[in-house]
């Protein structure tokens, strides 16, 4: 899941709840042979001829400024079609954008192998934060692009909302007196949820609702939790990579399932 919260909150240490966004080595990593064909069947980045249309020109915005500027979107049949091959899209700091199916994939557990950080245990005893679901849609996605370089273009703020409006992408959020102090968006498939970003503006609030996030997806009969990359915080949680074929076998078990999100 890649992730964003204020500038304070990136030092790579014990306060770090997320990752930072995919480096310059794990972009060119990842970039290792997928086919010029729209079947994301191999690979991790696409340059495909029939996706051109709808991911030419894009620009890597600056200072969370995704949601003032509304770039073509990507059709939602081809980003849905994206997720169900193990691919999705990216913003990469040539303003292009660019599809990855990284290998390996991580993914959190939604069995008992979920694992809560004992100081997180005791936030959550206390009841700081309030959860609410699809609530405030647009308002995460901005928070996840608030930093200085973001993989969230005007094009893919675009693409997500939509996604949004048509009941596929969703938020979780965490508000605490009546202001949003942090959340997580993603799509939601089958009995698949894919994490997109998530962010904070108030220590362990994105927490929290990655929490309430798993306990939404385990009611719910849910089997896939999609966390794209993994970081040495993520993996307290108990999160783990697995080799892409083996996550597309799991992601195609979990797509043929009848879950409802909302």
């Amino acid at each position: 899941m890649r992730t964003a919260t204020r500038r304070e909150g990136f030092p790579a240490d014990q306060r770090k709840m997320h990752a930072r966004a995919p480096t310059g080595k794990m972009l060119r990593r990842a970039h290792s042979n997928f086919t010029c064909a729209p079947d994301f069947r191999h690979g991790c980045a696409l340059d495909a001829p029939a996706l051109a249309g709808a991911t030419r020109g894009a620009r890597l915005c600056r200072g969370g400024s995704a949601a003032s500027t509304f770039r073509p979107m990507i059709p939602a049949d081809l980003l849905l079609h994206a997720y169900r091959s193990g691919a999705f899209p990216m913003a990469v700091p040539s303003g292009e954008l660019a599809w990855f199916s990284p290998d390996p994939r991580a993914i959190v557990p939604l069995d008992g192998r979920f694992h809560i950080p004992h100081g997180l245990q005791r936030t959550l005893k206390r009841n700081l934060f309030e959860v609410r679901i699809n609530t405030a849609f647009e308002d995460v996605m901005r928070g996840c692009a608030e930093r200085e370089d973001t993989w969230i273009s005007g094009e893919i703020f675009a693409s997500y909302v939509n996604l949004h409006r048509l009941g596929h992408a969703h938020s979780v959020e965490a508000w605490r007196e009546g202001r949003l102090a942090g959340g997580l968006y993603g799509v939601a498939i089958g009995g698949a949820f894919f994490g997109e970003s998530m962010f904070h503006r108030e220590t362990d609030a994105s927490k929290v609702a990655l929490v309430g996030l798993v306990t939404r997806l385990r009611e719910r009969g849910f089997t896939l939790l999609d966390t794209q990359w993994s970081t040495p915080h993520l993996r307290t949680f108990g999160t783990m990579e697995i080799p892409r074929a083996k996550y597309v076998r799991l992601l195609k078990s979990a797509d043929a399932l009848e879950c409802r999100f909302v």
